[in-house]
């Protein structure tokens, strides 16, 4: 049955404003109205479609207020949109602000049986979960809300240990755009790049946090491309560059790398990549990942948070002990050295991920959802 949606996200922010805008537009897809409540408009969001609507938060700067009060201004925001479009549920992505935003908002509203659904994505709970100060906050958003589901099970698992809960939470994974990831090589941007035919190029995608342990990237690099023909493109940018631009300087490899920098679309950049490599301490999910299965580029990951549960060891890449620098230099260089080997994961990664993360399987397990929600204030 169709709904009217209003779905709260970062227009902007890592894989959740993604998956967000990318669900939202799904959703239109499918007949129901989508209005995106945020701070501007999502980046993702670049084609027009009449039953999508974005309602930006405009949060102005009063004298009694230290900092503007954005939380407020997005809470009274969404008991406008839940009044003059009659919605019948929200979909918060992450529990704080947007949980609790939401709960405020549809108190505040006229128009009363809206339902509240949130979805943790990571940094709520892995961040920001470890402020005890910002606890009662998360468990508020939760608690608050009608139904709440992570993006895996060890976000969820992490999610009642880190907050002393029992939370029932239903796993929905991510997905893709399939329209944007699929098997693709690029030739001409490889020549544009001036990497040789015979290199080996293994990307790493990310905001070059403390949390991606970009130093361990460059030194299983280092290893791995010591008597190899080998280049490391670098995807991004973040608080960690200049630290990475002076180890690779250290380490001799800096003339091997290339910094493409911070870039939106990045599926023309794996198409001329051969191996993907996320050693990340902390990561619920890893949405990079699955887009590197879509591509066709075999990813070496290590164990932590979701990653297990994206990568299937030995069948669509390799998953290493977490901080692991040796192992994941070796399974890089086997990557590296047999060509075989990375179709054969490639193709099963390209499988895996239309028979486990196929957009339209996650579209409707969120739909589901949503009727589950909305009967239970119908039936009230």
């Amino acid at each position: 049955m169709k709904k009217a949606i209003g779905i709260l996200c970062y227009p902007s922010v890592g894989g959740s404003g993604v998956v967000a805008t990318e669900l939202g537009m799904k959703l239109a897809d499918r007949g129901h109205d989508v209005h995106f409540i945020t701070s501007s408009i999502p980046f993702r969001l670049t084609e027009y479609r009449p039953n999508i609507t974005v309602h930006l938060v405009e949060v102005n700067q009063y004298s009694v207020f230290k900092y503007p009060p954005y939380d407020i201004t997005l809470a009274s925001k969404v008991a406008e949109v839940i009044d003059l479009f009659d919605l019948d549920i929200i979909h918060a992505h992450y529990a704080v602000p947007h949980a609790v935003c939401a709960e405020l908002g549809r108190n505040m509203a006229k128009k009363k049986g809206v339902g509240v659904v949130t979805t943790l994505h990571g940094t709520d709970i892995t961040v920001i979960g470890q402020d005890l100060e910002m606890q009662p906050a998360i468990r508020y958003g939760i608690e608050s809300s009608d139904a709440v589901t992570a993006v895996s099970e060890s976000l969820a698992l992490e999610t009642n240990i880190t907050l002393n809960g029992q939370y029932a939470i239903e796993v929905i994974p991510n997905s893709i755009d399939e329209s944007m990831y699929y098997p693709m090589r690029d030739e001409r941007l490889k020549r544009h790049y001036g990497i040789e035919p015979d290199e080996i190029v293994v990307i790493h995608i990310s905001n070059f946090r403390p949390v991606k342990r970009i130093d361990d990237t460059i030194a299983a690099f280092a290893i791995a491309s010591k008597d190899r023909a080998m280049r490391l493109l670098l995807v991004g940018d973040g608080p960690e560059m200049g630290q990475t631009r002076r180890r690779a300087k250290e380490l001799g490899i800096y003339d091997k790398i290339i910094f493409a920098g911070k870039q939106e679309h990045v599926a023309q950049l794996l198409a001329i990549s051969d191996i993907h490599l996320l050693l990340s301490e902390k990561e619920a999910f890893g949405l990079v990942v699955l887009e590197a299965m879509a591509v066709g580029v075999p990813s070496v990951v290590s164990s932590a948070g979701g990653l297990p549960e994206v990568i299937q060891d030995g069948k669509t890449g390799f998953i290493v002990p977490t901080y692991d620098v040796k192992t994941a230099a070796d399974r890089i260089g086997k990557l590296a050295d047999d060509a075989a080997l990375r179709e054969e994961l490639a193709e099963e990664g390209i499988r895996d991920t239309r028979r486990r993360f196929d957009s339209n399987q996650v579209v409707r397990a969120y739909e589901l959802l949503y009727e589950r929600v909305c009967a239970q204030y119908e039936n009230a």
